[in-house]
């Protein structure tokens, strides 16, 4: 099924959270937080000014987003867990660094 949000709402598929630290310790499945980061699956028209016009909003489509750890409402979706947030509650667009760039 296809999800279109409506106004300034953005679909996101979080990315799995840690489950090692970076000493190598393994972090059990109860411990572990809630991701805090995703990929922007879909996007809505727009923020609804109070003239009635719409800004378009930040985010695009495949952007990877920073998010609060309990925002949004998680909503099932053809069998996988997607979080459905307002544009304010996106802190971050996450950019990949040089590095991370010529690895990929």
């Amino acid at each position: 099924m296809r999800m279109k949000p409506l106004y300034d709402r953005v679909v996101i598929r979080p990315l799995d959270a840690e489950t090692t630290t970076r000493g190598g310790i393994v972090i059990p499945d109860k411990a572990a937080e809630k991701s805090t980061q995703g990929e922007v699956l879909a996007v809505g028209a727009g923020a609804l000014l109070d003239n009635g016009e719409l800004r378009a909003l930040s985010v695009q489509v495949g952007d990877r987003v920073l998010f609060g750890q309990y925002a949004g409402n998680e909503i099932k979706l053809d069998g996988e867990t997607v979080l459905a947030v307002r544009e304010a509650d996106i802190l971050a667009v996450l950019e990949p660094t040089a590095s991370q760039e010529q690895a990929a």
